[in-house]
């Protein structure tokens, strides 16, 4: 993506991300490159988890950004951060897509949260609605919200910010098989939680 002169750039490289949204919603492209530059390479990876597909990813990855410079507008830093907001959007238009496709993402009984929240079954809530990262996404943090901090954090490192088990263990510094355990029991609490908060896996 393109950005402006090299003065504008160190400005908006030194923004914060709501104030780079706010500018967005100005309609400035430069502050849309900044946070693409910041962002891109989590919505691709997951993107990737979800469809399995590197060019279908990647084409999301391009509408997902288009989106938001079309909804930056409705982000509100109130409901939460950028990232969550934007990785709620990357979610539901993955899972548009595939309804589309008429393949169901992989399995719910995966220890891995993104292949087990990519399997949340929205009933009422339309598109444009959950693209704006509303109620689903208050749901599934609330639920969050109950497990044990070390496991609440791990799987919120994952699903929210689209990390790796192995980039999770570099980033913490705890041996890889001490993520993996906190995963999988998070992931066992979270299924059980789940339905309490009106959340229905597909």
């Amino acid at each position: 993506m393109t950005t402006g002169s090299a003065n504008d750039l160190v400005s908006f490289a030194e923004m914060t991300d709501p104030e780079l949204v706010e500018q967005v919603a100005l309609g400035k492209p430069e502050a849309l490159a900044e946070l693409y530059d910041r962002y891109s390479r989590v919505v691709l990876s997951f993107a990737f988890r979800i469809l399995g597909d590197r060019p279908g990813a990647e084409e999301l990855l391009q509408e997902v950004f288009l989106r938001t410079w079309r909804q930056a507008g409705s982000f509100s830093q109130a409901r939460g951060t950028f990232i969550t907001w934007l990785l709620s959007i990357t979610h539901n238009m993955a899972i548009d897509e595939i309804r589309k496709r008429n393949r169901r993402p992989q399995r719910a009984n995966s220890d891995d949260p993104v292949l087990l929240l990519a399997n949340v079954r929205d009933t009422d809530t339309p598109v444009e609605d959950r693209a704006v990262g509303t109620t689903l996404r208050d749901e599934i943090t609330a639920a969050l919200r109950e497990l044990p901090p070390a496991q609440r954090n791990v799987i919120e490192m994952a699903y929210f910010q689209g990390l790796t088990q192995r980039e999770i263990a570099d980033t913490t510094g705890e041996p890889l098989g001490t993520i993996k355990t906190r995963i999988r029991l998070g992931m066992k609490k979270l299924r059980e939680l789940l339905p309490d908060h009106g959340v229905d896996l597909a």
